[in-house]
């Protein structure tokens, strides 16, 4: 059973009678029905009644309709409203545009706007090159989505997808200090896709790709990359395939293994796991077996696309078939990029002692992170309210952090490298163990971090 979370949080605002025990029968009402009360305010006091407002988390919209039903059966009670935080959050969008400089008198207005801007045009239009220097390209970033794979929600579209597209943007200023802004298309044609990015590159400094279905999203970043003279990063392949590596780095250190000599098993073939397994394979795993919908990967399938066919060339060398459970048995380490409730405890038991499990599907895991914890030594989630979280945004903010200040035009193999060991060298030996193998999110050292390393690994 999933637990509560701040995702799911509720403020029911109640009138209640201002008898001795009317606030004790609300926290009851909601510890009785599971949830998790984070706070309990009296928003109006009178003689005779108390208005307040509790606020809890809750595991989804269902368990908060029955927290309200339980207020709303106190004796007394009466619910006046019930507010959904998260909603409350996103009203009006999360990011906005604010101006650098000052723009209080004439003056300003004519340095920044006519007729002195005419001038900076112009010597742009004489050294293109200096865009990067006078405008904002030097650090902006397009976050372009066509909405058809968006977080574990499929293919929402455009608008569904902005208010995603939106925090990317809000987390890529709050801890890289980029200025990013959202690019949703309502298109899903590939060559349309590749023609608008290209006529709106002027703009940025680098694309980030985000929330686009595989294979096209392979596809559009190679033509993107040939295209243009700026970096274009997938962040759902290559963000992933950073932050897994940095803690399997970690998680290896705490079980005492090998790179080169565990057997791994990626569940989920798509964009994530295919840059997963290229990343892990340039850090020397040899063992490496991906199961799609059907089983085990093996070069003797037919009719494969493309990038389905390199995973079949270059992993399962003992040329496994079977299910997810029965590859399973007897591996190091499960990486899961795919779909929840796919394996249980008993499965993880029939890994090898001191197994290794990243259940990264989001929200809900491939397996129980509690059940997996009964029989493997490391277990990670995607999710925040377990430990390990394994989350991109430890990745793109320094990562264009340091692509925007080296004025680098591609990406290579050895910037994401060293951004992983930058990310699992931020945890300290002194403080490594099974439940602490990642950084927070919220560690400001990381994004500098990475920042760093991506840029010495463009100067090599």
């Amino acid at each position: 059973m999933t637990i509560p979370s701040p995702g799911y949080s509720i403020t029911v605002r109640v009138e209640v009678p201002a008898s001795a025990d009317a606030t004790a029968a609300l926290t009851t009402a909601v510890s009785s029905t599971g949830g998790a009360l984070t706070a309990l305010d009296v928003a109006e006091s009178h003689t005779d009644r108390l208005v307040v407002d509790v606020t809890c988390d809750t595991r989804d919209e269902a368990h908060g309709q029955a927290i309200t039903e339980a207020i709303a059966a106190v004796p007394g009670a009466v619910v006046r409203k019930v507010s959904d935080q998260t909603f409350l959050l996103h009203l009006g969008g999360k990011i906005e545009v604010n101006p650098k400089v000052p723009l209080k008198h004439r003056d300003d207005l004519s340095r920044a706007y006519t007729p002195g801007v005419a001038r900076v045009c112009l010597a742009i239009a004489e050294h293109p090159e200096d865009a990067r220097r006078l405008t904002i390209k030097r650090n902006t970033v397009a976050v372009v989505t066509d909405g058809s794979a968006v977080l574990g929600l499929g293919n929402i579209g455009p608008l569904a997808a902005l208010p995603v597209m939106e925090g990317k943007a809000a987390l890529f200023k709050q801890f890289g200090g980029v200025d990013a802004w959202p690019v949703c298309l309502d298109t899903q044609d590939s060559d349309a896709i590749v023609e608008i990015v290209r006529a709106i590159a002027p703009v940025y400094g680098g694309i980030n790709l985000e929330d686009i279905s595989a294979p096209r999203c392979f596809e559009i970043e190679a033509r993107l990359r040939e295209l243009l003279d700026i970096p274009v990063f997938h962040d759902d392949q290559h963000g992933t395939a950073i932050v897994v590596l940095a803690a399997l780095r970690n998680a290896l250190r705490v079980v005492g293994k090998s790179i080169d000599d565990v057997r791994i098993v990626v569940s989920g073939v798509g964009a994530a796991g295919h840059a997963i397994i290229r990343l892990l394979l340039t850090q020397g795993a040899r063992d490496i077996v991906a199961c799609g919908r059907n089983g085990a990967v093996h070069s003797g399938e037919q009719v494969m696309e493309p990038f389905r066919q390199w995973i079949a060339d270059h992993t399962n060398p003992r040329h496994q078939s079977g299910t997810l459970k029965e590859v399973l048995v007897g591996t190091d380490v499960f990486i899961g990029v795919s779909a929840p409730d796919l394996l249980t405890g008993a499965d993880i038991a029939t890994m090898a002692p001191g197994a290794i499990v990243f259940a990264l599907a989001n929200p809900v895991p491939e397996v129980d992170p509690l059940a997996a914890g009964e029989h493997a030594a490391v277990v990670a989630t995607g999710r925040s309210d377990h430990p390990n979280q394994i989350n991109n945004v430890l990745v793109f903010p320094g990562f264009f952090r340091g692509l925007l200040d080296a004025h680098v035009s591609g990406i290579t193999d050895a910037m994401m490298v060293a951004a992983a060991h930058a990310i699992a060298d931020t945890v300290q030996p002194g403080e490594l163990n099974p439940s602490f193998i990642i950084p927070s999110v919220f560690e400001a050292s990381v994004a500098p971090a990475v920042a760093d390393a991506v840029r010495r690994a463009a100067k090599r």
